[in-house]
């Protein structure tokens, strides 16, 4: 009887404790649901993407709901067995780039994942290069921006191929690359050649990309001031003079024009080079007018230095001027020998050495020389070279000149030169030697015949001082047998006194 009691008063007290156990498992149960979110931030467009959701050790069964940013409810996934992941499989349109969720559900608990934003990438398509000035020609110094351009495409990165090498920051730093921009701020003719970019995206280890087309940039090079020259040919009764325009830089095409008195005489546009000929009536010594030549671009008008049309028959004087080239230590190393005419446009030159023509007039026109050559011609044969002196170089030397469109006109010529090269040359420094030797020595002999005069009128003056003593009278010689060894000391004295000087 009382052991019934007791239990009947026992039982009461343990039902509000099992009370509070069920209540804190049941809370447990609710706080130890933790879905976790799982899948790619990236994803092409029009691939398949699986974002994964799982509860850990969550109580069975698990149902599991996949919502957007904006909590519309996208996709349900019960899990049964336990443990195992709820897969939600989405094709990947526009639409779908945004934030995403998970919901899961169980015995009652209810908790939300973590969240996975998906950003949609558009593969590049329909690649070109469009430039800034179009069509991609400028002229040097000025700019051209490059630009790669896909119709359509997101998340792109861009690279860029000049002459079909890479560029890069560190390899190429004649260029600015910006975004999908290629700038060459002052463009130099290094910067001409093809250009081309390749559009492209990575998505994970996927790399996807769209390649344009070889775009040609060309860089115009401003054309220099041009020169005029003319010739003359045809000679005989009506003779014709041939002038040329010409740059010595610049990008074709130009247009040149030759003036006459600023008259436009003639025209050509040049497409393969910078130069033009025209041919013009000349009358022999007489003045013609004035040629200028102009060359115009479409950035460019250029003048040349105005020349006059004028054909001077060669004549009057002719004159050889003989310059001696020493090296720093003053030897003479060779002779620079120039003919001079006074009158003449178009004159012809010819050397002679001691009657015999310099070089042999079967040789003018070749490239033959004398072997050892001895001799050098430059400025048209007008200057004469003597690049060593020596004794075979040594003679007379003249020059004549004709008008070099006339084979059979007379010839002018100077009067004979002489080059005398002895075999041994003294320079300045051992002639100034010589000089100041030469100066010392007559200074010493100048100082010797001074001192040796001295000398002379010295030893006159003691020699007379010794012969008065010899011619005093016979008393004072013998006055006293004392005195006398004092007269012959004093002689003495007298003569040892003059030796010491």
């Amino acid at each position: 009887m009382r052991s019934t009691v007791m239990k009947s008063v026992q039982t009461p007290n343990l039902l509000p404790i099992l009370a509070l156990a069920s209540f804190f498992i049941r809370l447990g149960g609710s706080i130890s649901i933790r879905p976790v979110l799982t899948g790619p931030v990236m994803a092409y467009l029009g691939s398949r993407v699986a974002l994964r959701c799982i509860a850990p050790d969550s109580s069975l069964p698990v149902t599991y709901e996949l919502m957007g940013g904006d909590g519309v409810l996208m996709a349900t996934v019960a899990d049964l067995k336990g443990e195992q992941p709820a897969s939600f499989y989405l094709k990947v349109t526009v639409a779908l780039e945004g934030s995403y969720r998970c919901r899961a559900t169980t015995g009652g608990s209810t908790a939300v994942s973590n969240s996975i934003k998906l950003i949609v990438v558009t593969p590049a398509s329909n690649t070109r290069v469009t430039s800034e000035p179009y069509p991609p020609v400028a002229y040097e110094g000025s700019c051209i921006e490059l630009s790669c351009s896909a119709t359509k495409g997101s998340h792109l990165s861009y690279t860029w191929f000049f002459n079909r090498k890479e560029v890069t920051s560190s390899t190429s730093p004649l260029f600015h690359h910006t975004g999908n921009k290629l700038v060459m701020g002052k463009v130099t003719p290094e910067h001409a050649g093809y250009y081309s970019c390749v559009a492209w995206s990575t998505v994970q280890d996927t790399r996807r990309f769209s390649s344009s087309f070889e775009v040609k940039v060309t860089v115009k090079v401003y054309v220099s001031k041009p020169r005029i020259s003319f010739s003359i040919s045809n000679p005989g009764a009506s003779p014709s003079g041939n002038v040329t325009c010409w740059s010595t830089r610049g990008s074709p095409p130009v247009n040149i024009s030759l003036l006459l008195d600023d008259k436009e005489v003639g025209s050509v546009t040049a497409t393969e080079s910078l130069a033009a000929w025209f041919s013009v009536a000349v009358v022999l010594g007489l003045d013609m007018g004035t040629l200028r030549c102009r060359v115009n671009t479409e950035v460019q008008k250029l003048m040349s230095e105005p020349l006059t049309l004028e054909v001077v028959p060669v004549g009057g004087d002719v004159k050889v001027e003989v310059e001696y080239l020493y090296r720093a230590d003053s030897k003479l190393t060779a002779a620079r020998l120039s003919c001079g005419v006074s009158r003449g446009t178009f004159p012809e030159y010819s050397w002679l050495l001691n009657d015999s023509v310099l070089p042999p007039e079967t040789h003018r026109d070749s490239h033959i020389q004398p072997d050892p050559p001895h001799y050098a011609l430059t400025d048209h044969r007008r200057i004469l070279v003597l690049p060593k002196v020596g004794p075979e170089e040594s003679g007379y030397y003249r020059c004549k000149a004709r008008d070099s469109y006339n084979d059979s006109g007379y010839w002018v010529e100077s009067e004979a030169v002489q080059v005398q090269v002895t075999e041994v040359f003294m320079n300045t420094i051992e002639i100034l030697t010589i000089a100041f030797c030469c100066f010392h020595f007559v200074t010493l002999a100048v100082a010797l015949g001074c001192i040796y005069k001295m000398f002379d009128q010295n030893q006159d003056h003691d020699q007379d001082a010794i012969i008065g003593f010899d011619t005093l009278p016979l008393s004072a010689s013998t006055s006293s047998e004392q005195d006398e060894p004092l007269s012959r000391d004093l002689v003495v004295q007298n003569q040892t006194v003059d030796t010491t000087i």
